[in-house]
């Protein structure tokens, strides 16, 4: 209520006037508006724990007692599974180690779990393409699927014939460097044994009664104790007895 004189914004309290502050937490004497909040904060809080559950795929349980003895609940999976689950923890936490170890080998199991799925799924989406490949299993497959399949054949089989090329290429030029270096170790071959047939024939040629018809043999003169002088003329290729040489006396 507004008196003479006075303005709205005199009339507000202080508490309004500044807007929605922060509560100071202490028991509400009043019971209508304890009844009210609590009503209130119990749905945020059951919508929160919902929350919680379905974003971070949290196993929740929640528990409520009101001031005259009503229960509320919450649980994703069961209240009596989680306290089971809550006092195994506890159990095992006071021999073995902390909650976050027990936490982090049941995240590993799961991990693991799901490693495994994956690598499933994996291995049987490849066999379904390797039979897709093959030409089977298309019946399940669209017109679109087939066409994205045919497509992939094309470009696999002229990936594979530009290699198939590649590697006749290369080989093809391998047998023609095999060939150079034959013929060339062949070449080298022959050079060297006409090099060596033109020495031998040039030796054969040097050597005495090789070639020539005649020889000339001329021996430096040789003096004896009688004075004699042996001369031998010019002969043919034929050899004489001592008998019929001629010895040329000197007085």
């Amino acid at each position: 209520m507004v008196f003479p004189g006075e303005s709205m914004e005199g009339s507000l309290s202080p508490r309004r006037k500044k807007g929605r502050g922060k509560i100071e937490i202490k028991r509400i004497e009043n019971t209508t508006n304890r009844q009210v909040t609590f009503c209130k904060r119990r749905n945020g809080l059951l919508k929160k724990a919902y929350e919680l559950s379905v974003l971070c795929d949290a196993e929740v349980a929640l528990i409520v007692f009101s001031n005259r003895g009503r229960l509320y609940e919450y649980a994703n999976n069961s209240v009596k599974a989680t306290i089971e689950r809550y006092k195994k923890a506890n159990s095992d936490s006071s021999n073995t180690g902390s909650i976050s170890e027990l936490n982090a080998q049941y995240y590993q199991q799961e991990a693991a779990k799901l490693r495994v799925q994956i690598s499933n799924l994996q291995n049987s989406s490849r066999d379904n393409i390797s039979r897709q490949m093959l030409g089977e299993s298309l019946c399940s497959m669209s017109l679109r699927e087939l066409k994205n399949l045919e497509t992939r054949l094309e470009r696999g089989i002229s990936k594979i014939r530009s290699k198939k090329n590649e590697l006749l290429f290369a080989e093809i030029e391998l047998m023609q460097k095999r060939q150079e270096i034959d013929l060339h170790n062949r070449n080298q071959y022959l050079r060297a044994k006409i090099a060596e047939n033109e020495r031998a024939q040039q030796q054969m040629n040097l050597m005495p009664g090789g070639s020539s018809e005649y020889e000339l043999n001329i021996q430096p003169p040789s003096f004896g104790a009688r004075n004699f002088l042996q001369v031998n003329d010019l002969q043919p290729n034929h050899q004489f007895s001592r008998h019929d040489q001629t010895a040329l006396q000197q007085v």
